[in-house]
């Protein structure tokens, strides 16, 4: 007669000649313990699913789990599955369910694949240096808001608050498309407090100017120099020049495309003469449709941060992006007494808030325009 299985009788149970012998406990249905030729001693539940397969889940080994512990779990395994559900098929999908390193490459090869080349750039090392050691190996399911949040602070806590907030787009980005990919049900990145970014108000001084423009003489990358000229020279971003076309330029104009542009919207503007004159230097050198055509392959460059950092440092200039020449542009074009509508159309703004933000370099032709209607009010006497 089948008796009541006891921690003390699991320990007497034989061992089998070969395979595992399995011996059932009569007071709980499908509970039992399973010992093997090599001495394992292992508590299962068998049980038959909502569709008659019977199945075997491994509760856990002895002496781990008592046997009271075990007979316990059973018991409430079997009343959830006398529920419809079924443990091992729970598991199942568990271990089938897409991982993080799934979602990403799948959020790099359809979606951030049609960004502008200088935004994938951007995305993929954003990627590759923070989201993916840090979440890479977890399931989609499984990153939770703290995860996120622990994230940013890192990123906060090492000094790179701008860093953290753009980490954090992406990652909003691409829990978004899972959510729309139906890999989960919500946004972990929702509810992040990102970090207050001051609104950058650099531009290059008279001095540092000439500084940068000797600096990029002597620049052993001359391709890179040049970029930085154009921008300098024009006031585009960093993107759209290493990603123009000849054909692009005509009669004196820069003629962007819509698909190139952050606006999306078509935007044309007259070019300089030192402009024109380093274009045509550039389609003197090459025979590619690209103005900046990569060093390998048919695309053309996407990057110019090495070349920036090691010519900053030449002309000891400290603080300044590569967008800030965009700054420095509209800081000339104040000087020269340009309106804030001229300068958005210049730079391509949309929006003239966006063109606001260069209202402060107006204060030095203001004070200087003020004090010379003071000089002729008084008739030079003050």
């Amino acid at each position: 007669m089948d008796t009541r299985l006891t921690d003390a009788a699991v320990k007497k149970l034989p061992l089998p000649a070969h395979g595992n012998r399995i011996t059932y406990d009569p007071t709980a249905p499908g509970f039992g313990v399973r010992v093997t030729a090599n001495g394992h001693r292992g508590f299962i539940l068998t049980y038959r699913n909502r569709v008659g397969r019977q199945r075997r889940y491994t509760i856990g080994s002895f002496p781990d789990w008592s046997v009271v512990g075990a007979r316990e779990e059973a018991r409430r395994l079997k009343r959830e599955i006398d529920q419809g559900h079924d443990p091992l098929a729970a598991i199942a999908a568990e271990r089938s369910a897409p991982d993080m390193d799934e979602l990403l490459g799948r959020f790099l090869d359809e979606h951030v694949s049609r960004l502008r080349a200088k935004t994938q750039y951007d995305y993929r090392g954003i990627v590759e240096r923070h989201i993916r050691p840090a979440l890479g190996r977890m399931k989609v399911g499984e990153v939770s808001f703290r995860d996120v949040d622990a994230l940013h602070r890192k990123i906060t806590k090492a000094g790179r608050v701008s860093q953290a907030n753009r980490v954090h787009s992406v990652l909003s980005k691409l829990f978004t498309l899972a959510v729309k990919w139906r890999l989960r049900s919500d946004n972990p990145a929702k509810g992040v407090e990102r970090n207050l970014e001051n609104k950058r108000r650099r531009y290059l001084k008279a001095d540092e100017l000439r500084r940068l423009l000797d600096a990029l003489d002597a620049h052993d990358d001359q391709q890179g120099a040049d970029v930085i000229r154009l921008c300098l020279f024009t006031g585009c971003r960093s993107g759209e020049a290493m990603g123009a076309r000849f054909a692009e330029f005509e009669d004196g104009v820069w003629s962007k495309p819509a698909h190139r542009t952050k606006q999306k919207r078509d935007h044309s503007a007259p070019l300089s003469a030192p402009a024109r004159e380093l274009l045509r230097e550039l389609r003197r050198r090459t025979n590619s449709e690209w103005v900046f055509p990569a060093r390998i392959g048919d695309g053309h460059r996407v990057t110019i941060q090495k070349s920036w950092r090691r010519v900053c440092k030449v002309a000891g200039i400290k603080g300044v992006r590569v967008h800030d020449l965009r700054h420095s542009f509209a800081s000339t074009l104040v000087s020269s007494g340009a309106s804030l509508p001229l300068i958005g159309s210049l730079l391509g703004h949309s929006n003239p808030t966006t063109t606001a933000r260069y209202a402060h370099l107006f204060d030095d032709p203001q004070k200087e325009a003020v004090e010379r209607v003071g000089r002729l009010l008084t008739g030079g006497r003050r």
